[in-house]
């Protein structure tokens, strides 16, 4: 029997990606991430969905 870890989801997040920013874009995933209350990665998330109706068909 296998043991999970965390908490269970139906949206599994095993994607890792690593970004380098600039100082402006680093500032304002700061200011958005404490605005929103929620983690860099959610912020990440957030934006690139946004990024989706850019999106050719």
């Amino acid at each position: 029997m296998m043991s999970q870890k965390g908490r269970p989801t139906d949206n599994k997040k095993g994607k890792p990606i690593h970004v380098r920013l600039d100082e402006k874009s680093d500032n304002i995933l700061e200011k958005y991430t404490q605005q929103e209350n929620i983690s860099r990665a959610e912020a990440v998330r957030r934006g690139i969905l946004k990024l989706e109706s850019d999106i050719k068909k």
